[in-house]
């Protein structure tokens, strides 16, 4: 299976120490199944850091591999998946039980529903019914070694910005 990471460089051999902290499924190494998910990741990071080149590397994921590491995976977004970026938003999720979490992304219309939520603007409900109609992109989040050993870099491709 081809996967994407947009970046704002060439990534060969992605590194758990890079990533960031309270991110959506917590730290680790984000791709997505979705080119063009992953050419506008390459832009956003860019345009945020202020120097390299959009880049969208490409891996391919080994299937056999990943079949013997534990993985979490959300098909919408529910009050599971809800709680579960809220609490890795919030930095209460330490050490990560799962390999490889997978599910929708928290795309830039839905930060804003999931950040009023976390500030009590709006309740578990509202929140949850703003969601779910929208389209979301998947990602996947690759919190341990044995699971960035599944990926095989490709190449990369560098988006015109």
């Amino acid at each position: 299976m081809r996967i994407y990471h947009g970046s704002n460089q060439i990534v060969r051999l992605p590194n758990l120490q890079s990533s960031r902290k309270l991110l959506d499924f917590g730290a680790g190494f984000y791709v997505t199944s979705d080119y063009d998910q992953a050419a506008s990741w390459a832009l956003s990071k860019t345009s945020r850091v202020g120097f390299g080149r959009p880049t969208v590397n490409v891996y391919e994921l080994d299937m056999g591999a990943v079949a013997k590491l534990k993985i979490y995976k959300f098909n919408e977004p529910n009050k599971e998946w809800l709680d579960f970026v809220v609490a890795n938003r919030k930095g209460l999720i330490s050490r990560p039980n799962y390999d490889i979490v997978e599910g929708p992304i928290a795309n830039d219309s839905t930060l804003f529903v999931i950040n009023n939520y976390i500030s009590g603007v709006i309740d578990e409900n509202t929140a949850l019914s703003l969601l779910l109609p929208q389209k979301l992109k998947d990602q996947y989040a690759f919190l341990t070694e044995k699971a960035l050993a599944c990926l095989k870099f490709i190449e990369e491709v560098l988006i015109d910005g």
